[in-house]
């Protein structure tokens, strides 16, 4: 996007899934590559059956995320020792630095959420925790 060029509405269309740093699969949504965000990025994200992220955590930026379906575990806190448990039509926070781990729980069915975040650039302030990864199995 041209920085000099005046903001307008973008219509985003659907494409090819990208790789995030926490390991799954998310489609292009509205960020600053594709619509010249400057303070937001919102995408989908399908979680394949029994398929866990990466622990991690947005040092700079807060996340939301709407569960469409599936049934998805989330870890969270220093060490992972919180847990909640999340359906469709829940509604989850997550505040900049905090460490989590989300896994869909299912062995058949994916899991799909709209994840919002307060960070254009979203993979650019993700950082790995791979000490937490072993702390959580299925």
């Amino acid at each position: 996007m041209d920085a000099s060029s005046p903001p307008d509405c973008k219509l985003i269309h659907a494409g090819d899934a990208y790789r995030g740093k926490q390991g799954f699969n998310y489609f292009p949504g509205v960020t600053s590559e594709t619509a010249g965000a400057r303070g937001l990025c919102m995408h989908l994200i399908s979680v394949p059956p029994g398929a866990k992220a990466k622990a991690h955590r947005h040092d700079a930026h807060e996340t939301t995320i709407y569960v469409l379906t599936g049934q998805v575990k989330m870890w969270y806190g220093e060490r992972l020792e919180k847990c909640m448990e999340c359906k469709p039509g829940d509604f989850i926070y997550i505040p900049a630095g905090m460490p989590h781990l989300p896994m869909n729980m299912s062995a058949t069915e994916p899991a799909t959420a709209v994840v919002a975040r307060t960070d254009p650039n979203e993979q650019e302030s993700v950082v790995l925790l791979p000490a937490l990864d072993a702390l959580v199995s299925a």
